[in-house]
């Protein structure tokens, strides 16, 4: 367990993303929070936006009744603001909002109102501040990140593969293609820290195939390594099959069925991870509590396949998997940028 005590670094290093959102003196910061948020957090913050003299204000809503038949994690689809058009409205009207709700506002109902107001948002994760201080944003993984994202976005079709038996097809034409490198520094932008991954959601009936989970690839919904093999059958978006006989596949079908919910089968999103500094073993080293997993989404070379919500779909659900995977190949209309887990050219 690490302590939970205001360290000077981790002001610092606060400060040190805030000054890449182009925080500057006497601009309006909110801080959204909620009552089950990281109290360590949310005054480091605030701390590092009075050091940046930023004026910072909390924003604090209280977390709202469980209403899912399941634990909820990582899903990025916060329902803390419950639809408060008053916490809206002061949202909306800051220059920027250091998003600190415990599973983040990223694709929560309200956040385009927030973003057409002018505002930018940056989420910082859920993580204790020990991961935050390793995985400071840098110039040279942004710039690899855009990269990835050019060719993400240019491609029409992607292929995954793997030795372990994986062989999945999306197209990828007319998809909504993202990439995050932890940072905002405009009007509407979106960020995440932490961050280095490049990604898109799939319009309907835009994948298909299998997808081999061996053991070492992770399940972040559960933040757990895989431990037996998992085999998931995809066919026009929706995983129809989930077969292996360990503990891992009948955790994963019994979480799916528990949703009750077609949707929660459904593709979110996909894509690959291209942060160095983000460590595939850091889920050994923290107590659950201690982390949200977002490092093990963004380590190089991973592919990542999510379940659940995806807007460019139309599809809309609180069932959500996260499933960073490695030795991966990823092809973009047949050009490698991932071989087996190694990211490629201009990519690594």
């Amino acid at each position: 367990m690490l302590a939970d005590r205001i360290e000077e670094k981790w002001i610092a290093a606060f400060a040190a993303v805030f000054a890449r959102c182009a925080v500057k003196p006497g601009e309006a910061v909110a801080i959204l929070s909620e009552t089950q948020s990281r109290a360590l957090n949310v005054r480091l913050a605030e701390l590092a936006l009075l050091r940046l003299q930023a004026r910072a204000f909390h924003v604090v809503v209280p977390t709202p009744p469980q209403s899912a038949p399941v634990p909820v994690r990582s899903t990025g689809a916060s329902l803390a603001v419950q639809g408060l058009a008053p916490v809206v409205a002061a949202l909306a009207q800051a220059g920027m909002v250091v998003d600190l709700t415990v599973e983040g506002m990223l694709h929560a109902p309200e956040l385009p109102a927030i973003l057409k107001g002018g505002a930018r948002l940056l989420m910082v994760s859920n993580e204790h501040p020990d991961a935050l201080e390793r995985l400071l944003p840098s110039d040279a993984v942004a710039e690899k990140v855009k990269r990835g994202f050019r060719l993400l976005k240019a491609a029409k079709a992607m292929r995954v593969t793997s030795a372990a038996g994986s062989a999945l097809d999306v197209r990828v034409e007319g998809a909504m293609p993202a990439a995050v490198w932890g940072w905002c520094d405009r009007p509407g932008m979106v960020a995440h820290w932490p961050a280095g991954l490049v990604l898109c959601f799939p319009r309907k009936g835009s994948v298909a195939g299998r997808l081999v989970m061996a053991p070492g690839d992770v399940n972040l919904t559960f933040k757990r390594y895989v431990e037996s093999r998992i085999v998931l059958t995809i066919e026009d978006d929706y995983v129809t099959r989930v077969e292996g006989d360990g503990l891992d596949a009948a955790l994963m079908r019994s979480y799916f069925e528990a949703w009750g919910d077609r949707e929660a089968y459904g593709v979110s999103h996909l894509g690959w991870g291209m942060n160095p500094g983000a460590r595939w073993e850091a889920l050994a080293m923290y107590d659950k509590r201690d982390t949200n997993g977002t490092e093990l989404r963004a380590f190089a070379g991973n592919f990542l396949y999510s379940t659940g919500a995806n807007e460019t779909a139309g599809r809309f659900t609180a069932g959500h998997f996260d499933l960073p995977m490695r030795g991966h190949t990823i092809a973009l209309d047949g050009a490698v940028v991932v071989d087996a887990g190694r990211l490629i050219g201009d990519l690594a």
